[in-house]
């Protein structure tokens, strides 16, 4: 199969070129040279498009997805940390689970008003003390994960 430029590859991959300069710089992708003035891919970029997609759309760095590449340009990926990522999903879910049924209860609650609702009152409570509504910062590699229905640590003059 011939050799794709820069304009076809981003066609079919659905990206913008600049994405493709972007990995390009990042060392996600390689030309395999250029004609004229533009890039050359071999057709394979378009599998490993593919993954990088995948691996952005489930929440990786394109750090972590460089690292998921073996030298030879083959993925390796590390089971692990897939592993790891799932589970963060999973608390994800849970966390957001328990917000869409309180907010569910809050609009059909019977209680003449919300803040007479002991649901309603336990999902502010808990959002208060940033267990659930509160977008989270992924967790670095290695770093300790907050358990669900712990409340999160305060900077300092925040009340």
């Amino acid at each position: 199969m011939p050799e794709l430029d820069i304009a076809e590859v981003a066609h079919r991959a659905g990206v913008p070129a600049s994405t493709l300069r972007f990995y390009e710089e990042k060392g996600l992708i390689t030309p395999t040279g250029r004609r004229g003035l533009r890039r050359q891919y071999d057709p394979a970029v378009l599998e490993r498009l593919s993954l990088i997609a995948l691996g952005r759309t489930a929440g990786f760095s394109l750090d972590e997805i460089a690292r998921m590449f073996a030298p030879d340009g083959q993925p390796r990926i590390d089971r692990q940390l897939l592993v790891a990522r799932a589970d963060e999903l999973d608390r994800t879910i849970q966390e957001l689970a328990v917000l869409r049924d309180s907010l569910r209860h809050a609009a059909a609650c019977p209680a003449p008003s919300h803040v007479e609702c002991p649901t309603f009152r336990r999902l502010l409570r808990a959002a208060a003390a940033g267990v659930v509504g509160a977008p989270r910062k992924r967790t670095p590699q290695g770093a300790p994960k907050r358990t669900p229905g712990t409340p999160r640590k305060q900077s300092p003059g925040q009340p």
